[in-house]
């Protein structure tokens, strides 16, 4: 089942027995895109996980991160000499400070272990690398959104339409300013679908039979009575 912006803006405007003229295009795409960013800040999904790899330049201890960037997971390494591989430490600008006082001193380059987010744009490592080394960054990329078109969808509202919908009847009911009670009903609901929108994000799909053992539910049976 797949759910565009076309049928996401009637399914709101239904449910709050209002029209286009109260809620217009312009209104429901400020509404949607506050929750799906509320969902994005709330839980790591899969559909946001992205790569990019790129070369660190000789004396360069400064990478650009994509635009699209919100959190890196983690920066391998990758020797273009010797095909090693490792992880960079990810740590703070102020321990590279001590660790690495002077990255122009060329005398020092050598092979990154370290790295830290120096600011929107840009991320450091340390030492400045002595070699055109390759490193792959794993990150949260900007999601996507599904006010591009009346025809977009999305990885939430083709799997987690109802998420999607408690979440905009929460915004919508404090736009048109709707009483508590069904506020509070609609915020309910929204937890909820997020609770197992995490649970199968960040728990289910994080683990595998083979190494975790089957999820197991405690099933109550009482003891047969005995005659």
């Amino acid at each position: 089942m797949t759910m565009d912006l076309s049928t996401l803006r009637t399914n709101i405007r239904n449910y709050s027995e209002t029209d286009s003229n109260v809620l217009t295009d312009t209104v429901l795409n400020v509404i949607i895109k506050n929750v799906e960013n509320r969902i994005f800040r709330s839980v790591d999904s899969d559909d946001t996980k992205f790569y990019a790899t790129s070369d660190l330049t000789v004396g360069n201890r400064f990478v650009t991160v994509p635009n699209d960037t919100r959190i890196i997971r983690y920066v391998q390494l990758t020797n273009p000499t010797t095909s090693d591989q490792f992880f960079l430490e990810q740590v703070d600008s102020s321990f590279l400070a001590e660790y690495f006082p002077d990255p122009d001193n060329s005398s020092d380059y050598g092979i990154p272990r370290y790295y830290a987010n120096w600011d929107s744009d840009n991320w450091v490592v340390a030492p400045t690398p002595d070699a055109a080394y390759v490193v792959t960054l794993a990150y949260i990329k900007q999601p996507d959104t599904i006010t591009t078109s009346d025809s977009s969808t999305t990885y939430i509202s083709n799997n987690f339409q109802d998420l999607l919908i408690n979440g905009c009847m929460v915004e919508t009911l404090k736009y048109l300013k709707g009483p508590d009670n069904m506020l509070q009903l609609y915020e309910s609901a929204y937890q909820e679908g997020l609770q197992t929108f995490a649970a199968e994000q960040q728990g289910r799909r994080r683990r595998d039979e083979y190494t975790s053992g089957a999820i197991r539910l405690d099933i109550q049976s009482p003891q047969p009575k005995i005659k």
